[in-house]
């Protein structure tokens, strides 16, 4: 398999850009289902018992600089590439989604804590990461998923949740970078009431 380039400089030209499936439809006005994930700073987080806005972004998986991707056209899968530049977008505007009324972000992926932690501190985030390890929340909320060399991965996505329902997904998202702008920009129009 072929090494990772940088990871965060990608022409998106070049990469093929998802369809909307209709995958996602069912997540507005849906109720989040109660689910214990670890995070990557060590907390048990359920997502439906949390007070407040809560933003999460989906991604499949991230890679590792100079690590093989999963497969050998990891990038011409629709929608595979660009989860270190989406996960930098919320860690750069991240003051300015909290500014918006996000009283809570995290990522979330189906690779194990131990992964993802590393992600983390490489990437100097300022918010935890959840680990769906399990598929418990990808099948309780029926989240859009693809399968790539024997894993199941969920396709990149963003919602906002109010109180644990789910007011706004954004679906599918592309390119990878813009997801964190794309965010913020309905937070400031759609302040919490």
């Amino acid at each position: 398999m072929a090494n990772q380039r940088d990871l965060l400089d990608v022409d998106w030209n070049r990469i093929p850009a998802p369809v909307d499936d209709g995958a996602a439809t069912h997540l507005i006005g849906a109720k989040i289902p109660s689910i214990f994930l670890i995070a990557t700073d060590g907390r048990g987080i359920d997502l439906a018992s949390l007070q407040g806005r809560t933003v999460v972004f989906a991604y499949p998986r991230t890679g590792e600089p100079g690590k093989p991707s999963p497969v050998d056209d990891w990038d011409m899968i629709p929608g595979a590439r660009g989860c270190t530049p989406q996960t930098c977008s919320f860690r750069d505007l991240f003051a300015d989604l909290r500014a918006a009324g996000a009283d809570h972000v995290f990522g979330l992926s189906t690779q194990d804590t131990a992964y993802q932690r590393e992600m983390a501190d490489r990437l100097h985030l300022p918010f935890a990461v959840l680990s769906d390890q399990t598929l418990a929340l990808v099948r309780g909320m029926k989240l859009p998923t693809m399968q790539v060399a024997d894993m199941t991965l969920i396709k990149r996505l963003a919602w906002i949740s109010d109180n644990g329902r789910i007011a706004h997904v954004l679906y599918p998202v592309f390119p990878p970078d813009r997801n964190g702008p794309e965010v913020l920009a309905w937070l400031k129009a759609n302040p919490p009431r």
